[in-house]
């Protein structure tokens, strides 16, 4: 049987250069964590909030680069931003503005991903392109000093439809290239697709992911919630 090493291993011998691997480590405990950076694994994503916190405190003593994957709530931006290396979330200005804010307070820049709705399923979060554009565009947003932008992200539908999944990944990457042209042009660090996970990052990639987010494939099925 496969350990949490040794498919992390596997995982890094199969992904291209170009593509990051976010382990996915929600409802799992440190010490897997710790088998996953054994491995030489850095990125972890984490949905919670208080669940990130408290697997932070007891892992200090490792660099691990902490990704906040899932919906996140303005009035908890502020526990997690003195640590957190990207949030991957991002779908409102007010989201952003409360990023910043905290960002500010902590006296550092904080990367961020804008979350795309690309499924058809109205349970995910997300924004669609014209709300995009009417952040990148708002005069607020061009007073942000300490956020940082640096790409997309976006959840298929969960289905065996390839074809349809492959429709959605090519959508957002679609809106990243049409941001990329108009917006971020001159910005070299906007580069990041966040899209793929356990059951799809393969067709992600092959549809421009140049991060997916990899969970059960790794660590198993979850543990109950922290």
């Amino acid at each position: 049987m496969s350990t949490i090493k040794d498919k992390i291993i596997s995982f890094k011998n199969e992904l291209p250069e170009n593509v990051k691997l976010v382990a996915v480590s929600k409802t799992h405990p440190s010490e897997m964590i710790k088998e996953a950076y054994s491995a030489g694994q850095r990125i972890f994503g984490e949905n919670k909030v208080q669940e990130m916190i408290a697997k932070h405190d007891e892992l200090k003593n490792l660099d691990i680069n902490w990704h906040l994957i899932g919906h996140l709530q303005r009035n908890k931006v502020k526990y997690i931003a003195e640590f957190v290396d990207l949030i991957h979330s991002v779908d409102s200005l007010k989201l952003l503005k409360e990023i910043n804010k905290q960002a500010i307070n902590n006296s550092r820049t904080i990367n961020c991903l804008l979350q795309f709705h690309i499924a058809s399923e109205d349970t995910k979060f997300g924004l669609n392109f014209e709300e995009a554009v009417e952040i990148l565009q708002s005069e607020d947003y061009k007073k942000l000093t300490n956020v940082k932008i640096i790409g997309v992200m976006g959840m298929a539908s969960f289905t065996e439809d390839e074809v349809k999944v492959r429709s959605e990944f090519t959508n957002l990457q679609e809106i990243y290239n049409n941001l990329k042209t108009n917006y971020f042009k001159d910005s070299n660090d906007f580069k990041e697709i966040s899209m793929g996970m356990s059951n799809d990052w393969e067709l992600a990639i092959e549809s421009g992911s140049t991060m997916v987010r990899v969970g059960s494939t790794i660590f198993g099925y979850r543990s109950c919630s922290l």
